[in-house]
């Protein structure tokens, strides 16, 4: 179990860590080898002296391609204590994909994983990297071992150091994906910034105070990185699982005594499908904060996963781009179905399509701000442009505000279906049929229809064992007849192994959907 007794000083941050207590631990990498402040701040230090030897300066960009572990992590902090941008990508893209975001960022070195080589090596040569940029972890033909970068630049901490940030690419579902990327701020690298522990504070959660955090989540998604880098700067261990399990999760909680960890809804459907006497095998008291985001939570998964581990499960809504809300489980109980209040400094309203704000009650587009920060899509401004109303931007999702500002979603506006003149939400949908036993996973959209625009189409994922059949459809069919209004019951179903999600949940809808409308034009 990790150490977790909090130094003599309050100081917090890795490299204010590592000096004062390096042999504290800050990540459990998914094999269990524990991995010192000391020891993650040197291998940072080396890598960050090994870019600027390069000749990489302030502003320039790295790309990562790397499984979840302390090296991925060092590689990140090599980047925040050298005022460069750093580019997580996602492991399941293929070699053009990620040739695109090499060349998209203006990258000038590349760190890769073995695990990943067929993709790092077709990327890396698509995007004409130089061969003196590429370095990998194991072996990768026409890659330099990453241990060469860390011999590159001498000793100690690095010349120049300046903090850097990650340049997050949002979800590709709308053609190429875009980086977004903020103005650099200059600061300290050893100070750990004040909206860092602003947010984590939104939880209640403080520096040291016997915390542990639990990744279970790929490190390329924005949330999972956060929730992890500034874990490790309050002085929370980072406990990390390279596959998602939901056994192993429990087991890992009372392992290391896990306090908090970032989820999604389908990790609380997979850990409710457990049996019950695994479920109550397992220690969790320890558990003070489940913070879950990224996807519309139904009903009753969450209501059972409240009945389960009490009031600490806890949601919230934000974006990449800035603001948000949460609320927590007490909350939720209250106003079941909300995704809270805005968080202090940020700002939600609810437009028209004029860009009139609309009072309680009624639903538009909603947007937000996070304090006067600013942000754009790299090398796309119309995107930008396109997302904001003055000072506001929006996610393109559709709720409504209640008299006392709590926010509820429907869904996003893109997936909205308009039958016969009626503005239909597939989540609503969607979070019924999941409950049926005999679906493990359901999307809901919009299909071309002569005489109403759009009717509505499921697509399910059957549950394990379970076979796609005319009887099954009339059972689903029939089963959603005693939960939802006639307008809104799908006019029929299809089947697939597995509808495209991503490991953190998020599902590419626009995949199922395109091929029924191939050579029509949605409206929306």
């Amino acid at each position: 179990m990790p150490t977790t007794t909090a130094p003599a000083t309050d100081t917090i941050g890795l490299w204010n860590l590592a000096a004062e207590r390096p042999d504290l631990v800050a990540v459990v990498d998914p094999d269990g080898t524990e991995v010192t402040y000391g020891e993650l701040a040197g291998k940072a230090n080396a890598y960050a002296r090994g870019l600027q030897a390069l000749g990489l300066e302030t502003g320039d960009a790295i790309v990562v391609l790397q499984p979840n572990g302390s090296e991925l992590l060092a590689a990140y902090f090599a980047a925040i204590q050298s005022g460069l941008y750093v580019v997580m990508v996602n492991w399941h893209l293929v070699g053009p994909e990620v040739a695109y975001i090499i060349g998209d960022s203006g990258a000038k070195a590349f760190l890769a994983h073995e695990r990943f080589t067929d993709v790092a090596v077709a990327a890396a040569d698509e995007a004409g990297l130089a061969a003196d940029g590429r370095f990998a972890v194991g072996a990768v033909p026409g890659f330099r071992d990453v241990a060469e970068l860390a011999a590159a630049g001498g000793e100690g901490r690095p010349e120049r150091r300046t903090a850097g940030s990650p340049m997050l690419y949002t979800s590709g579902t709308t053609g190429r994906s875009k980086g977004v990327r903020r103005p650099l701020t200059g600061a300290d690298p050893d100070t750990v910034p004040a909206a860092s522990t602003w947010f984590f504070g939104i939880f209640g959660l403080k520096p040291f105070d016997g915390h542990v955090h639990l990744c279970g989540s790929p490190l390329y998604h924005t949330a999972v990185l956060n929730f992890v880098a500034i874990s490790i700067q309050l002085g929370h261990p980072a406990v990390l699982m390279d596959r998602w399990d939901p056994e192993r999760m429990l087991a890992l909680i009372e392992r290391h005594r896990v306090t908090h960890s970032h989820m999604v809804p389908t990790q609380f459907r997979r850990l409710l499908a457990l049996p019950e006497d695994v479920r109550e095998r397992y220690d969790l008291s320890s558990l003070r904060n489940m913070i879950h985001g990224a996807a519309p939570c139904p009903h009753e998964v969450k209501r059972r996963m409240l009945d389960w581990w009490g009031p600490v499960v806890t949601e919230y809504y934000a974006a990449t781009e800035g603001g948000g809300t949460a609320i927590s489980g007490e909350e939720w109980l209250r106003k079941p179905g909300s995704v809270g209040r805005p968080w202090p400094g940020s700002t939600i309203k609810v437009l028209d399509d004029d860009g009139a704000e609309l009072p309680p009650g009624e639903a538009g587009t909603v947007y937000m701000r996070m304090g006067d920060s600013s942000f754009e899509y790299h090398r796309d401004r119309a995107k930008t442009e396109k997302a904001r109303v003055g000072n506001l931007f929006t996610l393109g999702d559709v709720g409504y505000l209640d008299e006392d500002g709590y926010l509820y979603l429907h869904d996003r506006k893109n997936d909205m279906i308009i039958s016969g003149g009626v503005n239909i939400y597939p989540a609503e949908i969607e979070n019924e049929l999941v409950l049926h036993p005999k679906v493990a996973d359901v999307a809901v959209f919009g299909v071309p229809h002569e005489d109403w625009g759009e009717e509505i189409k499921a697509v399910v994922q059957p549950a394990e064992g379970v076979e796609p059949s005319d009887r099954l459809t009339e059972e689903l069919l029939e089963y959603a007849r005693g939960r939802l209004a006639r307008f809104k019951l799908p006019r029929s179903i299809d089947y697939t192994e597995a509808l495209p999600r991503d490991p953190n949940g998020k599902l590419y809808k626009r995949k199922l959907r395109d091929p029924y409308w191939q050579g029509r034009e949605r409206s929306i």
